[in-house]
């Protein structure tokens, strides 16, 4: 399967969420897509409700089955609550923490960031959205891409003290990656213990 490139506003009004940031049409038409959206009370299943959970995560984090589900054995192998270490792996992801630190309005503006070599971790250049990023790691834009406009447009009044985890040197356009966090401090809406019971049965 493919990354999914269509209209993004379809899939948040399926979710009634705007999992991929701020959308206007979402607030206009917070109903499902379709002939039918407004007037759709179907009851849904058990199951049907966990693998909604499960494709909303995707979506949001722009991360396709196999790579889920890897994340998802990667998880369940550690210690602690799987959902959760779930999530934080999803967040220590290369593309996800340059999102958090402003340098990308978008996870996949940020993962384009990545893939087009303007990151470096550490002083040096990740081209590896999924690259997971450790606790000390610094996250900076390379020199010869700090004046990118889609990086000083977003940078430009981003409040970087909403993520306690992650601190930004503003100087140096740079981000330290503090500490993998809580699930508390972890902002999406995801019941991610609908996801683990999903993947229990398979």
């Amino acid at each position: 399967m493919a990354r999914y490139t269509g209209p993004k506003t379809k899939i948040a009004r399926k979710f009634g969420e705007p999992i991929f940031g701020e959308d206007k049409v979402l607030q206009r038409r917070n109903f499902p897509p379709g002939q039918h959206g407004q007037n759709r009370r179907r009851k849904t299943s058990e199951y049907g409700t966990q693998l909604r959970e499960k494709q909303k995560a995707k979506y949001t984090y722009g991360v396709l089955e196999r790579q889920f589900r890897n994340l998802f054995d990667k998880a369940s192998r550690m210690k602690g609550i799987t959902g959760e270490i779930l999530l934080q792996l999803l967040e220590s992801r290369l593309d996800n923490v340059v999102y958090r630190l402003g340098i990308a309005p978008t996870r996949a503006a940020a993962r384009q960031l990545v893939l087009h070599r303007h990151i470096v971790v550490n002083g040096q250049v990740v081209n590896i959205a999924s690259y997971q990023v450790q606790p000390g790691d610094v996250i900076g834009v390379r020199e010869k891409s700090k004046s990118l406009e889609v990086i000083a447009d977003t940078l430009s009044g981003f409040n970087h003290s909403k993520y306690p985890w992650i601190e930004w040197d503003e100087a140096a356009k740079a981000g330290k990656f503090l500490h993998v966090p809580a699930r508390e401090d972890i902002p999406e809406n995801i019941k991610e213990q609908l996801i683990v019971e999903l993947y229990s049965k398979s």
